[in-house]
C-alpha cells in the first residue's frame, strides 16, 4: 500500500496570502498623502511595509516546516525571554506618544509586546498539555499559568498598552477556558482583577476622555475627541455599496489620523465599498472556521489548544478592529492583522499562522489518496475502488 503525506490547509493559507497582497494595496493608497508630506515620495510608506510583508512571508513558511512538537520545549524559554525583553522596553524603550512600547534595532522598530503575546499563549499551551488535569487544581495548575499571565499584562500595562493588555487578558482567559480550568476560578479571578483594570483604565485622561466620548457618541460635547471616529465612519458612508475606487480615498488627505495603520479598514471601506469589507470580513472568518476545525482534527491536546489560541489572537483582533472603526467598540490602538501597516503585527501574526498551517499538515482533515492494490489485479498498481480518500 503507497501512503501519502498530508498536506497543509489551503484555505486558511489562501485567505492569509489575500490579506497581505490587499494591505499591499490598501497601505499604499492610505498612506500616500502622509508619506509624501513626511519623507518626500509617496512609495516611502509602501517600501517599508512591502519589506515586512515579505519578512512576515518568509517567517510563515519557515514555521510551516517546522514541527509544532518541538515547540514545547522551548516555550518556557520564549516567555522568559519576552519578558526580558518587555522589562528592557520600559528601561530604555523607544517613547512615542507618551508610551514606551518600541525597541529600536537599527532601523527597524520592534515591538516585543507581540512576540510576547504569543510567547505566553504558546506556554500555557505546554503548560494545558502537560499539567492534564492538575490545571482544574488552584494552587497546582491555576494560579502558577495565571502568574504567567500576570507577569506579562503588568509589563504591557506599563508602557503604557491598556488594549493590548486587555486582549492578553482576554485571550489568556480563552485558552484556560478551553483547557477546562475550573470555571469558578476564572470567575473569581476575573472579579478580582476587574476593579484593578477599571481603576487603571480611567486613571489615564486619555483613556478616560475616549471611554466618556464612547458613553456620549457623536453629540456637540464629544465631537472633538471622537474625531478620528467620526473621520472613519465618514470614510465608510463615502464608500457606499461600490466604494470610490483603488487609490481615490478622500479620508487619508490628512483627514483621517492613522489611517494607514489602525483606521485602515475605512479606507477599505472607502474604496472598496461594503462589497470589500464584507470581502475582507469573510477572509477573517474562513481562518477563524478553518482554524477551529483544525483544533477539531488535531492529534493532540497540545496542538488544539496551539491552533485555537493562533486562530483566537488573529480572529477577535480582526473582529474589534472592525468593530472600533465602526464605532462599536471604544477607540482602541489595536491593527488589523495581516492589513494595518505594522512590522511587529505582521510578522508575528504571519509567523503564528505558520505554526497553525503545520497543525493541519500533521492532522487527518485532507488525507491525499492513498492507492491500494487489489490481489489479483492483472495491471500492477491498478484498483478495483479507484482513488480512495
Amino acid at each position: 500500500m503507497k501512503h501519502h503525506r498530508n498536506h497543509i490547509d489551503f484555505l486558511t493559507l489562501f485567505a492569509v496570502l489575500t490579506l497581505m497582497m490587499l494591505s499591499l494595496g490598501v497601505v499604499y493608497s492610505a498612506s500616500s498623502t502622509f508619506a509624501a508630506a513626511k519623507f518626500g515620495e509617496s512609495e516611502h510608506m509602501l517600501e517599508s511595509h512591502a519589506i515586512k510583508v515579505a519578512i512576515g512571508l518568509l517567517g510563515m513558511f519557515l514555521a510551516m516546516r517546522f514541527d509544532y512538537h518541538k515547540l514545547q520545549r522551548i516555550t518556557k524559554p520564549m516567555l522568559v525571554g519576552a519578558v526580558a525583553i518587555l522589562f528592557v522596553t520600559l528601561a530604555v524603550g523607544v517613547v512615542s506618544k507618551g508610551a514606551s512600547r518600541w525597541i529600536q534595532v537599527g532601523g527597524f522598530g520592534f515591538q516585543p509586546s507581540e512576540f510576547a503575546k504569543y510567547a505566553l499563549l504558546f506556554h500555557l499551551c505546554t503548560l494545558i498539555a502537560t499539567k492534564g488535569e492538575l490545571i482544574r487544581d488552584l494552587k497546582k495548575g491555576f494560579i502558577p499559568m495565571m502568574v504567567w499571565v500576570g507577569v506579562v499584562t503588568v509589563c504591557v500595562m506599563l508602557q503604557p498598552n491598556f488594549s493590548m493588555g486587555s486582549m492578553i487578558i482576554l485571550l489568556s482567559v480563552v485558552l484556560l477556558f478551553v483547557g477546562r480550568a475550573r470555571i469558578s476560578h476564572i470567575a473569581l479571578t476575573f472579579a478580582a482583577a476587574l476593579p484593578v483594570i477599571l481603576a487603571y483604565m480611567m486613571w489615564a485622561p486619555y483613556r478616560r476622555a475616549r471611554v466618556m466620548a464612547f458613553i456620549g457618541g457623536g453629540d456637540s460635547t464629544t465631537t472633538t475627541k471622537n474625531y478620528q471616529l467620526l473621520q472613519g465612519i465618514i470614510g465608510f458612508g463615502n464608500g457606499g455599496i461600490f466604494g470610490v475606487g483603488p487609490g481615490e480615498s478622500k479620508q487619508r488627505d490628512f483627514f483621517l489620523p492613522e489611517s494607514y495603520g489602525d483606521f485602515v479598514f475605512s479606507i477599505v471601506g472607502e474604496e472598496y465599498g461594503f462589497l470589500g469589507t464584507i470581502f475582507c470580513m469573510v477572509l477573517f472568518m474562513v481562518i477563524m472556521y478553518r482554524g477551529l476545525k483544525i483544533a477539531r482534527f488535531a492529534n493532540d491536546v497540545f496542538g488544539r489548544n496551539l491552533a485555537i489560541a493562533i486562530t483566537c489572537a488573529v480572529t477577535f483582533y480582526a473582529l474589534i478592529n472592525a468593530g472600533v472603526t465602526l464605532g462599536i467598540f471604544p477607540t482602541t490602538g489595536l491593527p488589523m492583522p495581516f492589513v494595518s501597516y505594522g512590522g511587529s503585527s505582521m510578522i508575528f501574526s504571519a509567523t503564528a499562522i505558520g505554526v497553525l498551517l503545520n497543525i493541519s499538515s500533521q492532522t487527518d482533515m485532507h488525507p491525499r489518496a492513498r492507492q491500494v492494490p487489489v490481489v489479483g489485479s492483472v495491471n500492477a498498481g491498478e484498483t478495483a475502488l479507484g482513488k480512495v480518500y
